[in-house]
């Protein structure tokens, strides 16, 4: 794992543009799979409560890991917000599953490798082939990871979607070094008063 680097306070809550969908936009559907190769259909998820919708790199991505490890840490204060995480990366199912069980994920974390959730959401990210090389060589497989030739990966970015499945905050960063710590991303939901959360 490598800590990331959080966002200057201004740029917190802020999409570049064309990346992600704005704030008070509706966001899309689709059907993922989980560790387990069961659909799951995101609307479905949103249904029970607002999500937080985490987009990473893949599981070989050490600053994604820590994300996610933040993130699990951080998961019995956003369960008593009524907000569940939900992770989705490219990587394939087993991947995927290596991921949860290597962090003991208590949160849904969905294989997206043919990018339905990432282009709709408009956070897929084309790795060139010289990047390709060199991740190689630090024994980042993009390809053996997503069982896939596109090349395509995430742009790490958080949505924060209300049960009416409208996007309430987000974030992203073309730097994927840089992204929100769990304190921020708790501070920025508590600023919302979602009126749809229900903490169990």
């Amino acid at each position: 794992m490598r800590e990331t680097a959080k966002p200057e306070a201004d740029r917190i809550g802020t999409l570049p543009t064309d990346i992600g969908i704005p704030v008070g936009e509706q966001a899309p559907d689709a059907v993922l799979r989980d560790t387990e190769g069961r659909e799951v259909r995101l609307r479905d998820l949103v249904v029970k409560g607002p999500i937080l919708l985490l987009f990473y790199r893949g599981g070989w991505c050490p600053f994604c890991n820590f994300q996610i490890h933040e993130m699990t840490e951080a998961y019995p204060e956003l369960e008593r917000r009524g907000v569940t995480p939900v992770a989705v990366s490219v990587d394939r199912v087993d991947e995927a599953a290596t991921t949860q069980a290597t962090y003991t994920i208590p949160f849904p974390v969905l294989s997206d490798p043919d990018l339905v959730a990432h282009r709709a959401f408009r956070v897929a990210r084309h790795v060139g082939e010289a990047e390709v090389t060199r991740l190689r060589g630090f024994d980042m497989d993009i390809e053996r990871s997503s069982g896939r030739d596109h090349h395509m990966i995430a742009i790490p970015s958080v949505f924060v979607i209300d049960r009416e499945g409208i996007v309430r905050w987000a974030h992203a960063d073309r730097d994927y070094k840089v992204r929100p710590s769990t304190e921020q991303i708790i501070a920025a939901i508590d600023s919302l008063h979602l009126p749809n959360a229900t903490p169990e």
